[in-house]
Order: C-alpha cells, then sequence, then structure tokens
C-alpha cells in the first residue's frame, strides 16, 4: 500500500510544469484535460442558467457583451464566449472554465465606466484563460493523495486530530495561499487584456478602490480569506501597471 501510495504521489508531481499559464508563464499542475474542463463549465453554466434569474436591464447586457466581446478578442482562444449578466444585487462577478462568464447586477456600484466593467470582467476571464479552476481542483486531489501518504507512514491514518490538523494546515498553508495567488495572478493577465484592448488601466485601481469602499470596512482577514487584502491588491496592481508602461 506504502509503496502504491508513494509511486502515485510522486507520479502526479511529475507532472508539474508540462504547461505553463499564458503571459505569466508560470508551471502548473492541471490534472483536468482541456475537454473535461470544457465540460465541466458547460455543465455548471447550465445549471447556473436555470437557477438564477437573468438580468433584463438592456443598458447593463449590452456593455456587459460589449466589453466582454471585446476583451475575449485579444484573448485570442477557442473558448465559446458566453456574457450573462444575473440579477441580484451582489458585488460579484466569476468565470467558468469554457468562458462562461456571470456578472451580478451589483458589480455596477464599483464599476462606474466601462473601462472598470473592463478591470473586473478582464480578471474573470483571465481566471478561465489561466485554468485556475481546474488547477485548484488538481490542487485538492494532491492534498488528499497526500493525507494519505501522510497518514500511512505516519501511522496516524483515521485518527482524528490528525485528521483536523492535516486538514487546517492544508487550508492555511496551502490551500488559501495558493487562491491568493490566482487572484494576484487574474490581476496580472487582466490588466494585460485591459490594455491590449485598448481600455484604461488605471482606472482598475480605481474599481478596486470602489470595491473597497462598498465594503465599508467589513473584510476579511487575508490569511483566512481567498482573496487579498484590498489595499494589497490595488498596491499590486499599480506594480503592475507601472511595469507594463
Amino acid at each position: 500500500m506504502k509503496k502504491l501510495v508513494y509511486t502515485l504521489f510522486i507520479g502526479l508531481f511529475v507532472l508539474i510544469g508540462c504547461q505553463k499559464t499564458p503571459y505569466t508563464d508560470r508551471s502548473q499542475l492541471v490534472l483536468y484535460s482541456y475537454d473535461e474542463e470544457m465540460s465541466m463549465g458547460v455543465t455548471a453554466s447550465r445549471d447556473i442558467l436555470k437557477k438564477e434569474k437573468l438580468s433584463r436591464d438592456k443598458k447593463k447586457i449590452k456593455m456587459v457583451r460589449r466589453v466582454g466581446y471585446r476583451l475575449a478578442k485579444v484573448a485570442n482562444t477557442n473558448y465559446k464566449w458566453e456574457f450573462h449578466v444575473i440579477k441580484k444585487d451582489v458585488l460579484n462577478a466569476f468565470c467558468l472554465p469554457g468562458g462562461k462568464v456571470f456578472i451580478y447586477e451589483g458589480i455596477f456600484k464599483a464599476a462606474k465606466n466601462e473601462d472598470q466593467l473592463a478591470t473586473v470582467m478582464s480578471h474573470e476571464i483571465a481566471h478561465a484563460l489561466a485554468r485556475h479552476g481546474a488547477e485548484r481542483m488538481s490542487m485538492g486531489q494532491i492534498a488528499s493523495l497526500g493525507k494519505v501518504a501522510v497518514g500511512e507512514v505516519s501511522g496516524l491514518s483515521g485518527n482524528k486530530a490528525f485528521d483536523l490538523a492535516f486538514g487546517l494546515g492544508t487550508q492555511y498553508g496551502v490551500m488559501l495561499p495558493y487562491s491568493r495567488s490566482f487572484e494576484y495572478e487574474a490581476d496580472e493577465i487582466g490588466i494585460y487584456l485591459m490594455k491590449k484592448a485598448g481600455y484604461n488601466t488605471a482606472e482598475a485601481v480605481n474599481f478596486w478602490k470602489n470595491m473597497k469602499a462598498k465594503k465599508n470596512g467589513a473584510e476579511p482577514i487575508e490569511f483566512m480569506s481567498t482573496h487579498p487584502a484590498d489595499d494589497n491588491r490595488i498596491a499590486n496592481i499599480k506594480r503592475i501597471i507601472a511595469k507594463e508602461k
């Protein structure tokens, strides 16, 4: 059993470096094929479209599609892009694998113009281009296999205290930091896409300042969050913009 676990664990890590993220050229581990990822995106998109009520605000819908397809054009992929607006007063947006982008109506409270809307949309598009969703799921598989390996070697497999300690260590020491790194990477790729599409990248800073203001200080501690603290994100975006000039 131990030999089998070791073989599988090492075999999976051999895959690291076989794929690179676009623009940032970072080595990443993705255990899902392109077709598998696209299929998951299509299925998830269908479920969301069945459950969520879409906006009827023609102005918002046209703006989202106009900005979305302009960014998708410079992204230069064969994704079947879709851009939807959900009728909910929520400060959020997301992109499913394969380019299914969903924008909540509430995001317009922070996105005051098309350049600011391009900020959040390019960020979400960047997640899809970098395959962050598939990478996050792959890391979850690796973490599960790692738990089995460590448990077998240490003889603590099935021990509740070990399970708790390993779970917390993985969550705060691996998964959350990686999630925050994905956010920073999506910001960087997003700024590149904005610039390439002809948007004013300086508005990215204004958008995130607006987002911070809308939270009214209700921001989780970065160590315990999947997202960077707003001040850190804004500072990093400023560095990215300066580098792109």
